[in-house]
């Protein structure tokens, strides 16, 4: 059985989204300065855990992010319901990161990391991120809502608030996704992320991936973490099953 095609998870530009109930910045560093995505430079990927010691994980962790979802190890899973998602309507903030563009509750190829935090005392994994890829086609509608205040932060770093807007306005789609254990993909690099991955790929235009990529900063025109070693994970697709009622 050919379990998956190869899914590449390159990007040119990341659009965050941050679904939290505690501080998402005491996991993951903001500040550009500290780390940058230059294959040869001093503060890229290579030497994100050489450069402070509470990042060493980017370096010694066995169950680091992203990883390659073609792999042979991919398990298919059949199930009876579909991935349930349950937000509620809240305040958002857009912020330039220099880096990325987040959305914080309290997008060339593109790929969406909705990061979900849990402050339950009794969750081992309390990192859980879902990831959407894009291909280029029509314009994505959520996207749309946010480009021009996207366009008017360009090259800045300053947030700006958003007012009320429900995540359920994020279209998924499709019924089947990828699931393993990583880790955050910029430092610390902190591991035991739940990571889901939407196997449908969406669309987003070329003017709004240009908006994004006039956004950041030049030196993050590819703001993506190479692939890391799986280290014998396992990788689980999961998929509806024919068989169910």
């Amino acid at each position: 059985m050919n379990q998956s095609k190869p899914i590449f998870i390159s990007c040119f530009v990341i659009f965050v989204l941050l679904f939290s109930l505690t501080s998402v910045s005491t996991q993951e560093v903001e500040d550009e300065r500290e780390f940058d995505y230059a294959g040869g430079g001093e503060k890229g990927p290579g030497h994100w855990g050489d450069l402070k010691e509470e990042w060493s994980t980017c370096k010694k962790g066995t169950m680091q992010s992203p990883i390659d979802m073609s792999s042979e190890r991919v398990k298919v899973i059949l199930k009876s319901g579909d991935l349930k998602r349950s937000y509620k309507p809240c305040k958002a903030t857009l912020k330039n990161r220099g880096h990325d563009i987040s959305l914080t509750y309290d997008w060339y190829d593109l790929e969406l990391h909705m990061v979900h935090t849990s402050i339950d005392p009794n969750v081992t994994n309390k990192i859980t991120v879902i990831g959407l890829l894009y291909k280029i086609g029509p314009p994505d509608p959520f996207l749309s809502k946010l480009i021009n205040n996207i366009t008017s932060m360009a090259d800045q770093l300053q947030e700006r608030d958003m007012g009320m807007i429900h995540p359920y306005e994020i279209k998924m789609g499709g019924r089947k996704y990828y699931r393993y254990i990583g880790s955050l993909t910029v430092p610390p690099c902190t591991e035991g992320v739940n990571w889901i991955i939407n196997k449908l790929i969406r669309t987003v235009s070329e003017d709004q991936i240009k908006a994004l990529r006039i956004a950041v900063h030049d030196y993050a025109e590819m703001n993506a973490r190479p692939l890391q070693p799986i280290n014998r994970r396992g990788i689980e697709l999961y998929g509806p099953n024919p068989m169910a009622n």
